[in-house]
């Protein structure tokens, strides 16, 4: 029996049929430090609902996978200290072993699965790591969006990876990357990463239509909705490029390697930005949650 859980609100809109949206936890353990941690995950989760959905944060406490988390439980994961980062690898064993740790977007995305939630809003997808033609380091976020049928509303791929690569990942995995209301594929902190993406869909209902008629063809995975961060917001790509330069060669000195990496480099680019690239952050992750919401809206109005 798979240790699988439900917040009250949660249990409520799986009752009545109500629109739900997946969140990951991540962004609270590994992201920002309490109590700013705190905020945003209240914050983002507050957007959903102002927009007609219901949140579902998930995360593994003492081995059991939560979908939707109280209030209680939201600000004692924002204190804990050692909680793992769970990706695919990870979650049979910290649940084995009766863990507590933060789902990345493949773990959101297989947990989401199993609680038959459709839509997950996150801030940006792993990728292709700078230099993985030497170190192969390819975020399993790549692979799960090949493997388990749920639509990601991201702002792309975070812009320190490696975005040409992880766009012909994607292409040979049979992923559809579908940029929002634009023709170029967004860079998490910039609108235009310089390359084209390979769909466009300029509605949310749209983009519904087509998660369900992959259900119904029977295409294993799910599908990626780049969504650029508001124009307001936005960091230019060439101050993002310089700081990612920097961030990159200051990882390199400090010998950093493995799930250390994406945090360091994220963690430098604040500095590296003096906090600009935190404010665009919670801009992009709060936009995608809106959006999100409205996916799925749309998707409780079509047949399965």
């Amino acid at each position: 029996m798979i240790p699988l859980g439900f917040s009250p609100e949660v249990e409520a809109a799986r009752g009545r049929g109500a629109p739900l949206v997946a969140l990951e936890s991540t962004i609270i353990t590994h992201g920002l430090p309490h109590p700013q941690n705190l905020d945003i995950a209240r914050r983002i989760e507050a957007e959903i609902r102002a927009h007609g959905a219901t949140p579902a944060t998930i995360a593994v406490l003492k081995g059991r996978i939560h979908i939707g988390l109280t209030d209680d439980q939201l600000e004692s994961l924002a204190q804990t200290a050692d909680g793992r980062k769970l990706s695919r690898a990870d979650l049979a064993l910290a649940i084995a072993a009766g863990a507590t740790g933060a789902t990345t977007v493949a773990a959101t995305m297989i947990a989401a699965d199993l609680a038959g939630i459709e839509v997950f809003a996150t801030g940006g997808i792993g990728g292709v790591h700078r230099g993985a033609e030497t170190s192969f380091d390819v975020s399993a976020d790549l692979q799960e969006l090949a493997r388990t049928p749920v639509t990601v509303v991201a702002a792309g791929a975070k812009a320190i990876l490696d975005l040409s690569k992880t766009l012909e990942v994607l292409e040979t995995l049979g992923v559809p990357v579908i940029a929002f209301r634009q023709d170029a594929f967004p860079a998490f902190w910039s609108r235009d990463s310089g390359l084209p993406a390979p769909f466009r869909l300029d509605d949310p209902r749209a983009i519904a239509q087509s998660h369900r008629a992959r259900v119904r063809l029977g295409l294993a995975g799910g599908q990626l909705v780049a969504n650029p961060i508001p124009e307001p917001d936005e960091i230019p790509r060439e101050t993002i490029e310089r700081a990612v330069a920097a961030a990159l060669a200051d990882a390199d000195a400090a010998g950093v390697a493995g799930k250390a990496v994406t945090p360091y480099l994220l963690g430098r680019m604040q500095a590296l930005t003096g906090g600009r690239s935190v404010a665009a952050n919670t801009a992009l992750v709060l936009n995608n949650a809106r959006l999100a919401a409205g996916i799925a809206r749309e998707l409780g109005t079509i047949d399965r």
